[in-house]
């Protein structure tokens, strides 16, 4: 009787599945998710051929490229406006509750994001899986090897910011067997995963980037789109910054390393996040500072510029409608009393808005670093994880305040700021708040500011107190507490998969 109340369960959700509709905007065009063929001995071939896989490989990179509602545009919601750094931006049932603390498992936005991100991870286990077996003698060992190494780095990075959400997650790492009558026990918890520990999350993360190290690319100076080496040891530096896997040793090895790799900070910050002077392209691409980033070149430009603001290459298109992430007077007074008029023009601008859901629409602000269809998303750069060296400086056991502030006096000479003062650079509370505010303007709008508060136990100090100073914020529902750290996995997920359990506080 149990095994068939399993079947029941399981044809409810192939059904549910198959009924279900879609947001995903894959091409159509590039590989059909279906099995290739039965060889001579009756083995399922899923990759026929080096076409095959490589047409595969290309997919997985267009994932992170074109799936930026959950890449993205989710992700800065969460680490902007569930933060200090940004609000809401629109009032909707959507977006509103990141801003006054009143997320549920019901949200739209943590029910798509939960979902995707498993459906990327599904995606890297069919290469990382397959591949080996793939029939086609003209692939090399080596050349197996690294297009496996790049399936596990994308799965490291998926399964990097799904942890950092939801705290215990599936960690899924085989495909599931089709199912039968006969083999039900056995591939149930295929299809129903229990939640895995937040430090086996993160020991799983780890194996698929030391694995990656031997034989994916090497750092590539004229192309930043790459699973790298590189991005691997940037994704282990910052996975060993983050509790409960902490080891700062870690964090200074690979941001070490990254540096003989070549990476360093570019001169004009502008060079980021800039655009040329007519607005047809990108300032620059590939810049030593980029680790990763997703590209979008005229002519294929990126729809998630019109969240936040205008498109510069195509001035009033889809700016009719309220933006998210909108920029925090908290955020913008910080970047006034630092005098940090640099990274603040490269951060936040204003327009003239049709509403004034925040401020007066003669005069709004808005995240400025998306700001058109051809500029990069950098998913990782070199700053991030200079300053992790810095706090690996701060907090780890062979404390060294002064090397510490050396780093961070790097990346404020860069916009011309002055060097840390003396008061500052010897005391260790004054240097982590020092390198929080850092960090803060450094990364505004890049998908930082929330997991900085959580890494660093700051979230209750500074979110519980940021509504009363900061006037513009709509008003908090809930205290941030213990239980905030991790967001509500999504009720959905529950009611379909028994073997999840909800997080502490939800």
């Amino acid at each position: 009787m149990k095994t068939f109340n399993k079947l029941l369960i399981l044809i409810g959700l192939i059904s549910l599945i198959a009924s279900s509709c879609s947001l995903v905007r894959d091409p159509l065009d590039t590989y059909s998710d279906v099995t290739e063929g039965i060889n001579e001995e009756g083995k399922e071939i899923v990759f026929k051929d080096r076409v095959t896989v490589e047409n595969y490989l290309t997919f997985l990179y267009q994932q992170m490229r074109d799936r930026q509602e959950h890449w993205y545009v989710d992700l800065l919601l969460i680490a902007e406006s569930h933060a200090d750094n940004a609000y809401a931006g629109t009032t909707g049932a959507e977006v509103l509750p990141f801003e006054n603390n009143s997320i549920e498992g019901s949200n739209s936005v943590i029910n798509r994001d939960w979902r995707r991100y498993l459906e990327d991870i599904g995606r890297a286990n069919r290469l990382i899986v397959y591949v080996d077996s793939v029939a086609d003698n003209s692939l090399s060992p080596t050349e197996i090897n690294t297009i496996k190494a790049q399936g596990k780095i994308f799965r490291a990075l998926v399964m990097f910011d799904m942890v950092r959400i939801y705290g215990a997650i599936p960690v899924v790492t085989t495909v599931a067997d089709d199912i039968t009558a006969e083999n039900i026990e056995d591939v149930y918890d295929d299809y129903f995963p229990k939640q895995a520990t937040e430090v086996e999350a993160y020991e799983q993360i780890v194996k698929d980037c030391t694995e990656a190290l031997q034989y994916a690319p090497d750092n590539d100076p004229d192309d930043k789109t790459l699973f790298s080496k590189s991005v691997a040891k940037a994704l282990l530096a910052k996975v060993y910054a983050e509790k409960p896997l902490r080891d700062y040793s870690k964090v200074i090895q690979y941001a070490d390393e990254l540096a003989a790799d070549g990476f360093d900070l570019v001169d004009d910050f502008s060079d980021l996040f800039g655009t040329n002077d007519a607005h047809t392209d990108a300032k620059a691409r590939n810049t030593v500072e980029s680790i990763l980033e997703a590209q979008f070149l005229p002519g294929s430009g990126n729809w998630a510029s019109w969240m936040f603001g205008r498109d510069l290459a195509n001035y009033d298109t889809q700016f009719t409608w309220a933006k998210w992430v909108t920029p925090s007077r908290d955020l913008i007074q910080t970047f006034q009393n630092e005098n940090d008029q640099i990274r603040f023009n490269e951060s936040v601008v204003y327009y003239v808005a049709g509403w004034s859901n925040y401020y007066p629409a003669s005069h709004y602000p808005f995240m400025f670093k998306l700001r058109s269809a051809f500029n990069s998303i950098i998913k990782l750069r070199y700053a991030d994880i200079l300053l992790l060296k810095a706090e690996a400086l701060i907090m780890g056991p062979n404390m060294n305040l002064e090397e510490a502030a050396k780093i961070i006096d790097r990346v404020r000479d860069r916009v011309d700021l002055s060097v840390l003062p003396n008061e500052t650079r010897t005391n260790k509370e004054a240097m982590i708040d020092a390198l929080l505010k850092e960090r803060r303007l450094e990364l505004a709008f890049e998908g930082q500011r929330w997991f900085d508060l959580v890494r660093m136990d700051k979230v209750e100090e500074v979110m519980n107190a940021v509504y009363a100073k900061d006037s513009g914020r709509k008003s908090q529902v809930y205290p941030f507490t213990s239980n905030s750290y991790r967001l509500p996995i999504p009720q959905s997920a529950i009611d379909q998969n028994p073997n999840l359990i909800q997080n502490p506080g939800y």
